[in-house]
């Protein structure tokens, strides 16, 4: 192995590490150079949600906001787990599992939210007739519960596999906290693998599906609805590329897998983070872009929040 990495072996694991602390600490920086604006955008944007009753009482934007505390709090969570690798933060398997689980779940809820924001467009513009009655405020609550629990369903099943093998000596052993510590099985991470496959095929049928019926009103329609639709179809074609980004991230473990088997841990080091940065980070990034800044009336509102707080600081001065 080459000269500035080391691997240590603690609870049945490898732990790779790089002993150049100069690119670590550049990694480091940039991480937090990325994650702390957008965690910030989140927040506001939170903020703007809650202090526009308009937008609480529709079920596009209700759904818009759990994407922010789902990516917010995923974005900080991360950024924890990487901070403790800059500073070889060795943590308890019984510390790290459960907030494994959570930062695993909150990770499946964009994609999932993707999903029920395209059908609400989708009945919006093809049923507009039907949208008051199949978005109204209860009905949308109870869609938001059963995506957060769908979300979390494929985390809880390898959390339960896992409690099903682990001896109980493994969770007072000293980790960091990644996901693969829940992996004793080479199944299981086989069978995540092709559940994930399967996921994001049934994710990628209904957007097309959605795109497609929104195209076809769009050819049809004149005037605003036309306007609506073709507006409609470049929200579902960037909810699409967010999809794309959300699909590769899943398949990053596979690929860091296979670069590790060739034994190469600078190359593996630099790729992990690479794959924190461009698809953990920018994926997330994508939703406060497609909503947050391309709906009028959500901006307008920003702006509007924006100016109250500039002339309250220029007032108190």
């Amino acid at each position: 192995m080459d000269g500035n990495s080391s691997s240590v072996n603690i609870s049945g694991h490898t732990l790779l590490t790089g002993s150049d602390p100069v690119r670590l600490d550049v990694t480091t920086a940039v991480a937090q150079i990325l994650v702390w604006p957008f965690v910030f955008i989140d927040l506001f944007m939170f903020y703007v949600f809650l202090r526009r009753p308009t937008l609480r009482g529709e079920a596009r934007y209700v759904l818009f906001a759990q994407t922010l505390i789902a990516d917010g709090t995923f974005l900080l969570l991360t950024d924890f787990v990487v901070i403790t690798y800059h500073v070889f933060l060795l943590l308890p398997v019984g510390f790290c599992i459960p907030l494994c689980v959570l930062i695993d779940g909150l990770a499946h809820v964009s994609p999932t939210i993707i999903v029920a924001m395209c059908l609400e467009r989708y009945v919006a513009i093809c049923l507009p007739l039907r949208h008051v009655n199949v978005f109204t405020p209860s009905r949308t609550k109870v869609i938001i519960t059963f995506v957060w629990l769908l979300s979390f369903i494929k985390t809880f099943v390898d959390l339960l596999i896992f409690l099903s093998h682990a001896p109980g000596s493994y969770f007072s052993q000293l980790t960091f906290c990644y996901y693969e510590i829940l992996f004793l099985q080479e199944w299981h991470m086989a069978l995540r693998g092709n559940l994930y496959i399967l996921n994001y095929a049934v994710v990628l049928v209904i957007l097309l599906f959605c795109y497609g019926s929104i195209m076809h009103i769009a050819q049809r329609a004149s005037g605003d609805d036309k306007k609506a639709a073709s507006k409609g179809q470049r929200t579902l074609l960037l909810h699409l590329l967010q999809l794309f980004l959300c699909t590769l991230e899943t398949i990053c473990p596979f690929v860091e897998t296979r670069i590790l088997e060739m034994g190469d841990i600078d190359v593996y080091l630099i790729v992990r983070y690479f794959n924190f940065l461009a698809f953990s980070v920018l994926s997330r990034a994508a939703s406060p872009l497609i909503y947050g800044f391309r709906d009028e009336r959500f901006y307008a509102s920003m702006k509007q929040n924006a100016r109250c707080g500039i002339n309250s600081i220029s007032t108190d001065k």
